[in-house]
């Protein structure tokens, strides 16, 4: 729930107050060495699951002494953006004083098990119709079907899943094709897990959007967890486009 402007101003007076008092704790205590910074971080479950805490650790080498206090979030609309240092959420918040940036410009690929497509013998993309098609809550299959020249026609059976990260360890254990953002699938291509069936992708209709307030007494250290989120994007954007050909080369014809 979004707080009201009077409520916004009160909780903004009480925090001011408040990190004047954490910044005065902090000085105090910086003649003993580098303080532990904690990071309230909330970030929708999906990215975290299938992306952000498999690459934490290269975090933890690059700056040890950040300590992120992880929240999942699972539903499309943010949270109270005051609650936390960073958030990373489906959707921008636009209220003043709030820094909002992008993370992933990002893609949306079919995917599937080899194992899975190893049950059709000579397959092509003709006969995706009579496969097993898992479905997303958040994002209909139409849309990639017509970009393949396919007919846009939506499957009426299968799972449905609310939660990405779900469908792409559904996708992994055989269960049918899924559609996933290429992102979130990039491990799991990377190791042979998955492959991207067919070459087509289409822009994804969903961002991540890396969000915190402007004046956060820790905002030095938000801003390194962001500059490092920005970085493994870029380190992986370079890899992913090698990996996901090869794939295609496989199984499309």
């Amino acid at each position: 729930m979004m707080p009201t402007s009077s409520g916004a101003r009160l909780a903004e007076q009480i925090r001011a107050a408040l990190d004047d008092i954490e910044g005065a704790l902090r000085e105090a205590s910086s003649a003993a060495g580098p303080p532990v910074v904690r990071l309230q971080v909330s970030v929708m479950a999906d990215l975290a699951n299938a992306w952000l805490i498999r690459r934490l650790p290269s975090l933890h080498a690059l700056a040890p002494q950040l300590d992120l206090h992880l929240r999942l979030h699972a539903d499309i609309h943010p949270p109270d953006p005051y609650a936390v240092d960073v958030g990373i959420w489906h959707q921008r918040i636009d209220l003043p004083g709030f820094a909002c940036h992008n993370l992933i410009e990002d893609h949306v690929i079919a995917v599937a098990s080899p194992a899975l497509l190893d049950r059709y013998p000579g397959f092509t993309l003709a006969d995706l119709p009579r496969m097993p098609m898992l479905r997303f809550a958040l994002r209909p299959w139409r849309d990639w079907l017509e970009a393949a020249g396919l007919p846009g026609t939506e499957p009426e059976r299968g799972p449905i899943f609310q939660d990405a990260g779900l469908l792409l360890q559904s996708a992994v254990a055989g269960l049918g094709v899924a559609t996933a953002r290429l992102q979130l699938a990039h491990d799991y291509l990377a190791s042979g897990q998955l492959v991207q069936v067919g070459p087509t992708r289409i822009p994804s209709s969903l961002h991540y959007w890396v969000t915190w307030r402007e004046g956060n007494p820790r905002e030095k250290a938000i801003q390194q967890f962001h500059a490092w989120l920005q970085d493994q994007v870029r380190q992986e954007a370079l890899s992913a486009d090698s990996a996901t050909t090869n794939d295609t080369k496989a199984y499309h014809r």
